[in-house]
């Protein structure tokens, strides 16, 4: 993939003009609040571009058409399964999370059942948000190898810069602001190079009559117990994540916590189609490529000059808001409940400081662990992160936000933790067959419902 100089000018202008919103970001933030919930004062756009701003990045773009380019419509399922959580999450969880005024989710845990509720939260998520994160920098690798002329591993140290400078100095104001921005340019993207595959393949029918209807029309096509644990791991994934959980808790109130999340749904639900296309389309006309390269290298040879420039910039943006949004949430999580657990103490200007240096450690780990898996698929990365994010905390988690007190805090870290554990063990000792989220969530489901059904007494402490 080479950039012609129209290309390349528009991509500069672009990044330019996304790095000045950044600046202007940066410049709201005084202390470690602002850097990591707005100071409790984002509106509506705000809270959806956050939201919008990190989940759709290099997963539902560069990774739905990767994944398309081989099965074809079940690789809608990223961004169809986090639609319909974030309705969810809109629906049922918005208000009596913002109205907690808290801002992590081991906090809102630690509230519940106790400081190793919180510390077992913090460590899953953060395992979990870890390897999105590596998805995210595997699709932005390839565009930087193009901008750059580099090979993958430059690629990936300039892309971990990238990200670190991204989130580095503006926090949630810059993810928020970006994110807005960056949906925008995402979806002049989206429609362009829809309407442009529809047109060259003839439209729905010529799609029919080149592809047999399974798999390639199927939202099953990788097999029925593969898809369904995708859209369930989407699920509890997308509702126990930090990034998404702290842009609730930065709105102004509960209503516009509710309103962000579910304009954040309504832009997320429709956006992996055109991926899915331009994944199909190359698989018809570019049969020899890169699974990987297929939306990169359809923008720069289909799309006019200055388009095509601004969509390899969108589509960077994309993977690096993402994964800066993605090591926000760790960031928060780690200043905010690890540390301080661990008798580390923060005055604010400190609390600052901490996050940003947090942020810069895991995009490092990511990138070095992204060099042994360059030619690993994105959306496998995301979907075994949403798994091991959600399986052990979805269900304490969702019985603190519907039935605080049910649940006594020893039953809930054993939930917790034995759900989390046997996802992630689970993967490795079984890789194929049933799927680690499964796994995962029954073990979590029996502690829980045993404790329950032996009307385990609530105690007054704070945890074991």
């Amino acid at each position: 993939m080479i950039l012609s100089g129209m290309q390349m000018a528009a991509l500069l202008v672009t990044l330019c003009l996304t790095a000045a919103v950044g600046i202007s970001a940066a410049r709201k933030v005084k202390n470690a609040a602002d850097f990591s919930v707005g100071g409790h004062q984002s509106g509506v756009a705000l809270v959806s571009g956050t939201i919008v701003g990190t989940i759709i990045g290099g997963a539902s773009t560069v990774g739905t058409a990767q994944l398309a380019f081989s099965v074809g419509f079940s690789a809608w399922w990223f961004t169809l399964g986090a639609g319909i959580a974030l309705i969810v999450m809109a629906l049922f969880y918005a208000v009596p999370l913002r109205d907690s005024r808290l801002q992590t989710i081991p906090q809102f845990l630690t509230q519940h059942y106790g400081p190793w509720a919180g510390m077992l939260a913090c460590i899953a998520a953060t395992l979990g948000i870890f390897f999105s994160i590596v998805a995210n920098i595997l699709s932005a690798t390839p565009l930087v190898s193009a901008i750059f002329h580099v090979d993958a591993m430059p690629a990936v140290g300039a892309v971990m810069a990238l990200t670190a400078v991204y989130v580095l100095f503006g926090g949630v104001w810059a993810t928020g602001r970006v994110g807005i921005l960056k949906t925008i340019l995402i979806y002049i993207t989206l429609i362009s190079v829809g309407y442009l595959t529809y047109v060259k393949m003839g439209g729905w029918r010529g799609f029919a009559l080149t592809f047999p209807p399974y798999p390639w029309f199927s939202l099953f096509g990788r097999g029925w117990n593969n898809d369904i644990a995708s859209g369930l791991s989407l699920l509890v994934g997308t509702l126990t994540t930090q990034t998404y959980i702290q842009a609730l808790f930065s709105a102004k109130d509960a209503q516009i916590a509710r309103r962000g999340a579910l304009t954040a749904a309504m832009i997320t639900l429709p956006s992996g189609i055109p991926a899915v296309m331009v994944g199909m389309f190359m698989r018809v006309h570019h049969p020899d490529i890169a699974p990987i390269d297929a939306l990169p290298l359809f923008v720069l040879t289909y799309l006019p000059g200055w388009l095509g420039g601004m969509s390899i910039a969108a589509l960077l943006l994309a993977s690096i808001g993402s994964a800066a949004g993605l090591a926000l949430g760790v960031g928060t999580m780690v200043t905010r409940d690890l540390l301080p657990y661990l008798r580390w103490r923060f005055c604010d200007r400190h609390a600052l400081a901490a996050n940003r240096v947090t942020v810069m450690i895991v995009m490092l780990s990511a990138a070095l662990f992204t060099f042994g898996n360059l030619s690993s698929l994105v959306l496998e990365w995301n979907f075994l992160s949403m798994g091991l994010r959600g399986a052990g905390i979805f269900l304490p988690f969702s019985l603190a936000v519907f039935r605080p007190g049910r649940l006594g805090a020893g039953a809930a870290v054993w939930s917790m933790a034995s759900g989390t554990i046997m996802a992630f063990a689970w993967k490795f000792i079984t890789p194929v067959g049933i799927d680690p989220l499964y796994a995962g969530l029954a073990v979590s489901a029996f502690v829980m419902t045993a404790a329950l059904l032996l009307k385990q007494p609530v105690p007054e402490g704070k945890g074991l």
